[in-house]
């Protein structure tokens, strides 16, 4: 017998009685071979998390060598840099504003290729800008592209994914961006012997070479070689099928029993899932109306989903991403901030790994747990060690980042030495561990396994909108905060929202391991007992 999402007792769940689910054993009988086409749909759509996540973070190398550019209408000051920054999360909710209604009008799989034409018009215009606004709207529209893809792609990969693997699906979407912001640091890695290849386009001054000394890819061709995920997206994705779920609201059923028959293949006994399937479609009606969205079952999911994104957010997420080398080189720190910028990328990508291997035995909560602690040590020691450890000696003689250029292009008079200046990227690899452990990948699949079919669409994309323009604002006003108050005071309040995602996960976010879409939706149905407990 499973265990109960919310301490419930099995008798709760009253969902498709008829009919009882296929053994263990016959699951596994059915297993590795239809997954394999699972795991093909899925990476074929991810791969539009890959072009997100290393869309992010391309302004990490790419400021400090425009802020070097001799061009002077490129040359960045500090606040053209953070906006150039922070507008690509403005993108992102616009992105997902759109999802809101793509989402189900295109259906998952056309609203992720949708993603690809913003997605190659923006890199195009970054990797030929000539003026600030080029690199603005290529930088939005990339934004946007991103917020459509996080919207569409968690939904799509959880209505494709059997219940039994969906945790480690459900990891693949942050994996890829991880993957994807490691890609970026990888190419854009300063090296200060470094060669530059010819430009890309005929616009590009020469007086940009030096801008491009230190980088193993000059920042033009780091945005040239952004196109190639999206064409093999688009490729991909061509020839895999839509969500059957999605096929069935739309009342389309011989295309969605082939589409489950191929993700599942063709020696696979689907009629149970199938069924399952329909009767929960064919027991909702197209449209959500306002009434029917006051109804408990319904606002609920929905109000757990856009607190998680919220509170994902205000853990400090997304500035510290954007201004990862920046913060590095405003802290005494004994590696260079580059290399602790790649290291920490690194980091990132096995703890999502680890994740994905582990979600579907550990569980949602244990590891939204073990994240919010590991997160809340973390900004709690970046926040101390700002406040009372050693600071790194600049020019001007004043220390921290309010006082040098954004990506600290003013360098210290003198290496830290001592061990103590590890900190910084201690701290910085356990924040980033238990984020993508937890708070990471989990809040993107338990949005779309716990909202109501005929909102999904809907609410998928009002999910991204309140979590990216959290991130704007946050990301907007890091650096003002830290001009004001200093470095430590953002750590100190990021802490402090760790530990109301402590509670939050307590109280009120249900485990889903191990369930099917439609049970998880049948307990919200249910209503029998205190949505809470």
């Amino acid at each position: 017998m499973q265990e109960p999402l919310l301490g419930a007792e099995a008798p709760d769940y009253d969902t498709f009685p008829e009919k009882p689910p296929p053994s263990p054993g016959e699951r596994t009988r059915v297993g590795a071979l239809q997954n394999k086409r699972v795991f093909l749909a899925t990476f074929a759509a991810v791969l539009g998390n890959f072009s997100f996540g290393y869309a992010l973070v391309y302004t990490s190398p790419v400021i400090p060598a425009l802020e070097h550019s001799l061009d002077p209408n490129l040359s960045l000051t500090k606040t053209q840099a953070s906006w150039f920054g922070s507008v690509f999360t403005l993108g992102a909710a616009a992105g997902g504003l759109s999802a809101m209604v793509l989402n189900d009008l295109l259906g998952r799989k056309l609203s992720i290729m949708f993603s690809a034409v913003p997605s190659a018009a923006g890199y195009a215009l970054m990797a030929g800008a000539h003026g600030l606004w080029m690199l603005l709207l290529g930088r939005t529209l990339t934004g946007f592209a991103g917020g459509l893809t996080a919207a569409c792609i968690p939904v799509y990969v959880s209505e494709i994914a059997p219940a039994g693997v969906r945790g480690a699906l459900g990891a693949t979407p942050q994996l890829m961006a991880v993957f994807g912001s490691l890609s970026l640091y990888a190419l854009g890695k300063y090296h200060p012997d470094a060669h530059w290849a010819p430009p890309p386009c005929a616009g590009w001054r020469t007086t940009e070479a030096w801008s491009n000394q230190g980088l193993l890819l000059p920042w033009r061709w780091l945005a040239v070689a952004g196109e190639g995920p999206v064409l093999v997206m688009i490729v991909l994705l061509s020839f895999m099928p839509n969500s059957p779920r999605f096929l069935l609201s739309r009342g389309r059923d011989s295309e969605a029993l082939q589409a489950l028959a191929w993700l599942r293949g063709a020696d696979a006994d689907i009629r149970w899932e199938f069924e399952q399937i329909q009767n929960n479609v064919r027991r909702q009606s197209s449209h959500l109306s306002w009434a029917e969205a006051r109804d408990p079952h319904m606002y609920r999911p929905i109000v757990i989903a856009l607190l998680m994104r919220f509170l994902q957010q205000l853990t400090g997420i997304t500035p510290i991403l954007v201004y990862l080398q920046s913060i590095f080189d405003s802290t005494a720190v004994l590696l260079p901030p580059e290399d602790d910028a790649a290291i920490v990328g690194a980091v990132r990508l096995l703890s999502v790994l680890i994740a994905a291997l582990t979600m579907d035995l550990a569980g949602r909560k244990a590891l939204l747990f073990v994240s919010a602690a590991s997160m809340f040590a973390a900004n709690l020691t970046l926040g101390l060690y700002v406040h009372f450890g050693p600071k790194p000696p600049t020019p001007n003689g004043t220390m921290g980042l309010e006082s040098v250029p954004l990506a600290g292009t003013e360098q210290p008079l003198a290496t830290p030495t001592s061990y103590l200046t590890l900190v910084p990227l201690l701290a910085t690899m356990l924040f980033i561990m238990g984020y993508a452990m937890g708070w990471g990948p989990i809040t993107w699949l338990l949005m779309s396994e716990i909202l109501p079919l005929r909102a999904r669409g809907v609410a998928s994309g009002l999910c991204v909108l309140v979590s990216w323009l959290t991130a704007f604002a946050l990301t907007k006003s890091f650096l003002l905060v830290v001009n004001a108050f200093g470095l430590q005071v953002p750590f100190f309040f990021f802490a402090a929202v760790c530990s109301v995602n402590l509670a939050f996960t307590g109280c009120c976010v249900p485990e889903t391991k191990g369930r099917s879409l439609e049970q998880i939706e049948a307990f919200f149905r249910s209503g029998r007992r205190s949505f809470l407990r």
